[in-house]
């Protein structure tokens, strides 16, 4: 096997750098993630994912996880109801019959990000991940990667996979290619015990998502497992408006204020995600990778995710292209069917970028119909 006696470093402990890990262990590779969070509980996940059949349940089930992912997914958790600004319902997928199950082409269970990755990581060997691992750079040696990490801590590896997501430190050794911002700003937030502190809108979710579309802006709303609502507001931008805004988005009363000033057509129910000191908020300038990138392939560094192909999330594909990159890389890399690491990388990375940049048009085409003056009737086509 291309990986015989080979030392693999997975830089990121991401749903796509362990699942890649995990599909290495199973093939009797010694591969290490290094994760620059302090342990698994150091950081807010975010959102619930929606898997699909043919890239992350697929992943999982080559994984041997679909047992896990069963006990831990949210049945129902994926209907979805479409309101305008006023939170008047246009299009209600509770009242219609209960969806595909697994193994149905079309069936898109949800689990919250947590949970995946916690079941990700307990399926690696003890040891796999090495928490606290800020990577600096990397340094190339005569046959590998010299990496080094903040407090001075150093490893090597033969083959290094970047899967640091959209600020990767790996990208720049295989490519000087930049993403492009795509004129749109999300602000991410997420309430905490939302029964009791956003009690309208927690019943309005009804364990699903909402999709609300006005005036060419959006919120997207998320109930999760644990009793918190994750959501997503989104509207068009200059490109350093996080910068420009003045803006000090960990004090509740100025993301208030500005809600209420942005958003001031729409309900004022949608003030409840902004009203509580249980909240937190993070801003997310939209950027993409070019959809025509190349580089030359490296025998010793390979991309992965958001790493290789950031794209907005309004296709619903981040994470299971990053996840279906895993299980592709994975394969190219010890089922035999190459002779030399170069030829599989380049094998990987060229079917990659295809399915990335398809992907990502698709994503870049959804945000801009979902904020467009017929961005109701775009959506109510989607949802039907």
């Amino acid at each position: 096997m291309l990986l015989t006696n080979k030392k693999i470093a997975i830089i990121g402990g991401g749903p796509g750098g362990l699942t890649l890990a995990r599909l290495l262990q199973q093939q009797g590779v010694a591969v290490t993630v290094y994760e620059r969070d302090v342990d698994r509980t150091a950081r807010q996940q975010g959102a619930t994912l929606d898997l699909h059949d043919e890239s992350g349940l697929r992943a999982l089930i080559e994984a041997g996880l679909l047992d896990a992912f069963q006990a831990h997914y949210r049945p129902g958790a994926d209907k979805i109801r479409l309101l305008d600004g006023q939170a008047a319902i246009l299009h209600d997928q509770h009242q219609q019959p209960d969806t595909p199950t697994f193994g149905h082409e079309h069936f898109r269970p949800e689990i919250d990000r947590g949970p995946l990755r916690d079941l990700l990581i307990d399926s690696l060997a003890p040891s796999t991940i090495v928490w606290n691992s800020q990577l600096l750079n990397l340094a190339p040696t005569a046959n590998g990667w010299q990496l080094h990490f903040a407090g001075a801590y150093t490893a090597y590896a033969d083959l290094v996979v970047g899967a640091d997501g959209a600020n990767s430190k790996v990208r720049p050794l295989l490519t000087p290619l930049k993403p492009f911002f795509t004129g749109y700003t999300v602000v991410e937030g997420n309430v905490y015990d939302a029964a009791q502190h956003a009690p309208a809108l927690w019943a309005l979710v009804k364990g699903g998502k909402i999709f609300a579309l006005d005036g060419e802006k959006s919120i997207i709303l998320s109930a999760k497992g644990d009793g918190s609502l994750a959501f997503y507001t989104c509207q068009r931008t200059p490109e350093n408006w996080a910068q420009e805004s003045g803006i000090d988005f960990q004090n509740v009363q100025q993301v208030a204020a500005w809600f209420a000033h942005d958003f001031a057509t729409w309900s004022p129910l949608w003030g409840e995600l902004f009203a509580t000191e249980a909240a937190y908020f993070v801003l997310r300038p939209q950027y993409c990778m070019p959809l025509d990138q190349e580089w030359p392939t490296q025998s010793t560094i390979a991309l992965l995710g958001d790493a290789a192909h950031l794209m907005p999330p309004y296709a619903g594909e981040g994470v299971n292209m990053a996840m279906l990159d895993a299980l592709e890389l994975s394969r190219c890399l010890t089922d035999g069917r190459f002779t030399t690491l170069h030829g599989a990388i380049s094998y990987y990375e060229k079917e990659m970028r295809r399915r990335g940049s398809e992907v990502a048009a698709i994503s870049i085409e959804s945000m801009e119909q979902m904020h467009s003056p017929n961005g109701v009737a775009w959506m109510r086509q989607v949802v039907a």
